[in-house]
């Protein structure tokens, strides 16, 4: 099961890394774990590349988890409405 581990900086100038990671996994047969242990200040770019991604693998009916997530990324696609398309749970409610 191919894995690919995410750099914590998740701003605009990182989705083209980020798009360079995924894009190697893209085809992958197996199932692909995104790995997002660590997310700082998260933009609206690299989380559509990362949808897109997920999006993409899903209409070729292949597997994507996204596992670990980190706080920060769940909650920006929660902010998006991006949860169910990224297969993430909804973070919990602040108090």
């Amino acid at each position: 099961m191919p894995t690919v581990t995410t750099r914590p900086e998740w701003g605009i100038e990182a989705s083209i890394d980020l798009h360079a990671a995924l894009a190697a996994a893209l085809d992958a047969a197996d199932e692909v774990v995104v790995a997002v242990p660590e997310a700082g200040r998260v933009h609206a770019a690299s989380l559509q590349v990362l949808a897109a991604f997920v999006r993409s693998r899903r209409g070729a009916g292949r597997v994507t988890r996204i596992e670990p997530c980190a706080a920060a990324l769940r909650e920006a696609a929660a902010l998006l409405g991006l949860s169910a398309e990224l297969g993430l749970p909804l973070p919990p409610p602040t108090p």
